[in-house]
């Protein structure tokens, strides 16, 4: 399908289903079932879902970081079994390593361990502009300089930490150099994986305006997984619901807990009715 074809969506999903290919004693597993939605330019999508309903596997598709042959890990990386995903006009199934190459440069990809893998050898300037020397190891050192103080800049990080290592950082600190290094290149999606997860309150608001601001200022569109409820109100246009593989519910945050009808977004309704702001240990009903 061509770029014109998805009528400007920066994704695409139609009819996707994602399955990790038996591995030594572990049988194969399809972690993503007939989903189909789509993101409009500019828009914020969160992803809820409890542990195991494949929000992260699409993540990590839709990212092209799952998709990498030959990578660590390649073994039990995830397969595109049915249906397809369009990301910024390219499809995903079967997808080249070149071409995949080239659509990373355009994805912004925060891990939901991100923070605490960062390279500790390597300060934080290091961090935030690897990827721009991934591109070109030719970039100008001082253009470099300048464009990653920007980036430290934008996440309310001190200019003073650029010479830190992760080890001398806060948690909230270490999640902000990864969300730098994410949105360096400028993407035009950023898909992030429990951006604040783990940090206070205090800076999971400075992370939800972050994005906010982002968005509105660089046109880009994100797909945010969290169970945060709060930060999905402020920076979600929409919300979809995953449970085992499935898409169970689709639309605003009202819309979705409104009138909930299955089970698991009923339990999540009852807990942004009690007040909770955080919903991460929540399961679904076993099936019957």
């Amino acid at each position: 399908m061509t770029r014109g074809a998805t009528h400007g969506y920066p994704i695409v999903i139609s009819d996707l289903s994602v399955e990790y290919p038996a591995h030594g004693a572990s049988a194969a597993h399809v972690a993503v079932h007939g989903v189909s939605l789509r993101v409009a330019p500019g828009e914020v999508l969160g992803l809820l879902g409890s542990a195991g309903s494949g929000k992260t596997t699409l993540a990590r598709v839709l990212s092209g970081v799952g998709l990498e042959p030959g990578g660590p890990g390649s073994d039990v990386r995830p397969v595109i079994t049915g249906g397809e995903a369009i990301v910024l006009g390219t499809p995903l199934r079967g997808i080249t390593r070149r071409r995949l190459n080239e659509l990373r440069f355009h994805v912004g990809y925060l891990a939901q361990d991100a923070a605490e893998h960062l390279p500790p050898d390597r300060t934080v300037s290091e961090i935030i502009g690897e990827p721009i020397l991934e591109r070109d190891h030719r970039y100008n050192r001082k253009a470099l300089a300048t464009r990653v103080a920007t980036m430290v800049d934008a996440v309310r990080l001190p200019l003073g930490l650029l010479e830190k290592y992760p080890y001398e950082l806060s948690g909230g600190q270490r999640q902000r150099v990864a969300l730098a290094q994410a949105l360096v290149l400028g993407p035009n999606l950023l898909i992030a994986d429990q951006p604040t997860a783990g940090i206070d309150l205090t800076v999971r608001d400075a992370v939800a305006q972050l994005i906010s601001e982002l968005r509105d200022g660089h046109t880009f569109s994100a797909v945010i997984i969290t169970h945060d409820l709060p930060v999905l109100r402020r920076v979600a246009d929409r919300v979809a619901v995953l449970d085992r593989g499935e898409v169970v519910a689709l639309g605003t945050i009202d819309e979705v807990f409104d009138d909930p009808s299955h089970p698991y977004v009923q339990a999540l309704a009852g807990a942004l009715d009690a007040g909770h702001a955080v919903i991460d240990d929540l399961q679904p009903e076993p099936p019957a």
